[in-house]
């Protein structure tokens, strides 16, 4: 396996990404949007999870497909991202057909970045705005870091960021990952700047600094904050053919990926999820082992955004923790 061309999720022939940005707030949203509909699942693992329209992904439900999907900033606030994006979509003549209208399928999920030195005193939610900008913005190059939805991202002990990465599997098909890094623990070994997603780094994407030299399991969890301040969300996407099923099943086998980059992930205080997209462009040889694949190059690229999203980050004023590269440079 290898990077594909750009090493983003847009490597996936059809989707794009788009970001909108508000420094004094120090918030925004990311919204990845397909030429076409795209069949979409999630899973769920954080125990404080902030969504939209989760419950249509499920394999049993009458829409099999969305239009986009929306990573953002602003806690409950952020969830009106979505909204900008469907009127946008709206305007462009795309949705789900009922009778003579059209309703825009738009997943989206949060993480709470209320509390990270921005300026929230807003007098009219911002972030059906945001989402408007992004989905007009979307393009195949978008920015890493302190962008979009990963703009006001800290972790436990840095400035955190939105990542992506991709990988093409030797049957051909292409796999993806966005992911915005707002986590409740760390993605570096104890005080080093190694990262946990070492062991799967390909050509020096976050440094190539290689594995911490050692590790004390025994030293106390480092974490941010109190409940309800963390939570790491992501899309997992590639070119298979897949159905709602075989999605959710990638979006489970990508969370492995989490687990891998973030110590500790999943907490109760996480709103951690994974939604999956699958634009159905290239058919499965063999439906059992292609999938394993699939999950496995899931959770791959996941670690390795979670870890470029930190590793890109830059400093603005006001952040409550440095950068990566203003510690470790």
């Amino acid at each position: 396996m290898q990077p594909g061309p750009r090493n983003l999720i847009t490597d996936v022939p059809g989707l794009r990404v788009g970001h909108a940005e508000d420094h004094r707030i120090k918030t925004g949203a990311s919204v990845l949007v397909g030429d076409r509909p795209f069949v979409a699942a999630v899973h769920v693992m954080g125990g404080a999870p902030g969504t939209r329209e989760t419950d249509l992904l499920a394999p049993d439900k009458t829409v099999q497909e969305v239009d986009a999907l929306v990573l953002s900033g602003g806690s409950a606030f952020g969830l009106d991202a979505a909204s900008g994006v469907a009127d946008w979509l709206r305007r462009q003549g795309r949705g789900f057909a009922v009778g003579d209208q059209l309703v825009p399928i738009v997943p989206g999920a949060i993480v709470f970045d209320l509390i990270n030195g921005g300026d929230k005193d807003w007098g009219e939610n911002p972030y059906k705005r945001l989402g408007s900008e992004a989905v007009a913005a979307a393009g195949d190059s978008f920015a890493l870091g302190t962008a979009g939805a990963g703009t006001g991202a800290i972790i436990a002990d840095l400035k955190g960021g939105l990542g992506s990465a991709s990988v093409v599997l030797p049957s051909g098909h292409t796999v993806g990952a966005l992911v915005v890094v707002n986590a409740l623990g760390q993605v570096t070994v104890g005080d080093g700047p190694q990262f946990w997603a070492a062991p799967f780094e390909m050509a020096d994407e976050f440094g190539g600094l290689g594995p911490a030299p050692s590790f004390d399991p025994s030293q106390p969890l480092r974490h941010k904050g109190g409940p309800g301040e963390a939570t790491t969300i992501a899309i997992i996407a590639t070119d298979a053919l897949l159905t709602q099923a075989q999605a959710t099943r990638m979006a489970t086998a990508a969370h492995d990926g989490m687990a891998r980059a973030i110590y500790p992930s999943h907490t109760p205080m996480d709103g951690d999820l994974v939604f999956a997209a699958a634009t159905g462009a290239r058919p499965l040889d063999n439906p059992v082992w292609d999938a394993l694949h699939l999950g496995h190059a899931a959770a791959l690229c996941l670690s390795r955004a979670i870890a470029r999203g930190v590793y890109e980050a830059r400093p603005a004023e006001g952040d409550p923790f440095p950068t990566w590269a203003s510690r470790f440079r």
